[in-house]
């Protein structure tokens, strides 16, 4: 398989994968686990989805890594300002333990697809048998999310197990994100107003959920013209050479995943596409995320 090939099918599986594991995040039902533990409750509403709680958000997400500190959590997840993450996560551990709130979050989620697409979807087995072929030789070196997820147990329903290897895809592209955007001498900030960009989204946007304040992007943005990477309009050419290239070797680094699923990609694409659509049809997910923008940005190359 040639690199531009394995680039498109890398980010087909990614936006696919999305509303399936990102719905965590907007799930109704891990608000209300959250809640009970003592977090606060969804703050509000993007249309018909809720949206989480920071605290509760940083926590459980965390929480797959064990009891670890907000700076570790914050290193891990990447594009947060560790000034909200770090006191987000001690309040969390002031209210529960990383197991707790684990299970809390793998109930929530399991729940909410359980109520979207019912208890045993059709051709879930098969579905399952794919996603764990793509996660089995996957290396958990540098990639502190995927690992967590690779410590804990499988969830002992099939759309549970569905949940878990889609998770574990999804936090292993992530973390492999990070890796390439750091490799290019890239901060947060500055991969934050890049990436807005890349979308076709005014900078300081999307970004501005991370809690970066103006004078961080300011800084951002006076490195990033420094550098030649935009100028008063945008990108420059090596602005967005520079973006792509750090999609494409994202791309690559899941080369063991969708070579291990191979020929049987379209099949599984074919399968999960509208289960994730169904998902949203629920106000599961947002109606537009990050990969649906990045579709916009072919793979080239």
């Amino acid at each position: 398989m040639d690199a531009a090939t394995r680039s498109v099918l890398a980010r087909k599986l990614a936006s696919a994968l999305e509303p399936l594991t990102g719905q965590v995040y907007f799930s109704p039902e891990c608000h209300r686990n959250y809640e009970a533990l003592g977090f606060g409750p969804s703050p509000g509403k993007a249309g018909e989805v809720a949206l989480p709680d920071g605290p509760a958000y940083f926590t459980s997400r965390g929480s797959v890594m064990g009891q670890v500190p907000g700076d570790v959590v914050a290193a891990a997840f990447g594009v947060f300002n560790p000034e909200a993450v770090v006191p987000s996560v001690e309040l969390g551990w002031g209210l529960t333990d990383a197991e707790t709130i684990c299970r809390a979050r793998d109930d929530g989620a399991i729940a909410q697809l359980v109520r979207l697409l019912g208890e045993s979807p059709d051709r879930i087995e098969r579905v399952n048998e794919l996603l764990a072929r793509a996660v089995e030789p996957l290396r958990p070196e540098g990639r502190p999310l995927y690992a967590g997820l690779h410590s804990l147990d499988m969830p002992d329903v099939p759309i549970g197990t569905m949940w878990r290897l889609g998770d574990m895809l999804r936090e292993y592209r992530g973390d492999s994100h990070t890796a390439s955007w750091i490799s290019k001498g890239l901060n947060a900030t500055q991969i934050g107003l890049l990436s807005e960009l890349y979308w076709g989204l005014p900078m300081r946007s999307y970004s501005r959920t991370r809690a970066w304040t103006d004078a961080q992007f300011d800084t951002a943005a006076e490195a990033l013209r420094s550098d030649g990477l935009i100028d008063d309009v945008g990108f420059t050419d090596a602005g967005r050479a520079v973006r792509e290239s750090i999609e494409i070797d994202t791309d690559a680094q899941m080369k063991a995943a969708i070579e291990a699923i191979g020929d049987d990609i379209e099949e599984l694409l074919a399968i999960i596409v509208p289960w994730g659509a169904a998902v949203r049809a629920g106000f599961g997910y947002l109606s537009s995320g990050p990969h649906d923008l990045a579709k916009k940005a072919a793979p080239v190359g």
